[in-house]
Order: C-alpha cells, then sequence, then structure tokens
C-alpha cells in the first residue's frame, strides 16, 4: 500500500541535489522553509526515512523516529517563534491534497490562520 517513489523532490533534498533553507537538522528528521510559503512563516518538517504519508509513518516508524520528528516540530516552533499559534497540516494522498508522496508536516503561523477547512 506505501510504494515509495526515491526520485520525488524530498528525497532528493535528503540526497543533498537540491538546496534548501534549514531551520533544523536532526538525525531522522529535517526542516526547512517552504519554496512556495502559504504564510509569514512556512516550514515543512520530513523524516528522513522513506515515508509515503503520515499514517505510513505512524505505522512503521520506529519509536526513536517517531519521538525525534515530534521533538523536531516543537523545536522548530519554538525557534520561530509562533507564541501566538500556528497551524500543521498533513495533506494525505490524492483527495488530502498530498502533492509530493513523502511524508511532510507543514507549519504555518505568523499571522491569524483563519478558519481549518472552509465550508463548500
Amino acid at each position: 500500500m506505501f510504494a515509495y517513489d526515491p526520485t520525488n523532490i524530498f528525497a532528493r533534498i535528503l540526497r543533498g541535489e537540491i538546496p534548501n533553507k534549514t531551520v533544523a537538522e536532526t538525525a531522522h528528521t529535517l526542516a526547512f522553509h517552504d519554496i512556495r510559503p502559504l504564510a509569514p512563516v512556512h516550514v515543512l518538517v520530513i523524516p528522513k526515512g522513506a515515508y509515503v504519508s503520515l499514517d505510513h509513518f505512524a505505522a512503521e516508524a520506529s519509536a526513536e523516529e517517531l519521538v525525534d520528528f515530534h521533538r523536531t516540530v516543537a523545536q522548530v516552533v519554538a525557534g520561530l517563534g509562533l507564541e501566538g499559534g500556528f497551524r500543521a497540516i498533513a495533506n494525505t494522498r490524492e483527495d488530502g491534497g498530498q502533492e509530493v508522496p513523502h511524508y511532510h508536516l507543514h507549519i504555518l503561523g505568523g499571522r491569524a490562520m483563519g478558519r481549518m477547512v472552509q465550508p463548500e
């Protein structure tokens, strides 16, 4: 069910083939600024492992990877000065709007983010 594509842009960033503006990096996690920000602060946090989506990561990542990822999110949020709040989004698969088949968490902030989902 979770077929990972090693040619996706995040895999290429992790291999150093594409540069990024790193915010934080650990043994298991990389956080970097989105190249198309949708808010004053827009950072992507990705695991270094080959995980397609949030549910894939949650089901198969090691305890060390899971803890490292979430602690890195906390470090990034604190370092970006998002005391007023932020939004964390994990788009998943086609219906969820996922564009890159590598699990990534969007951290958006720096302004009021509005409603979570607009009604149809």
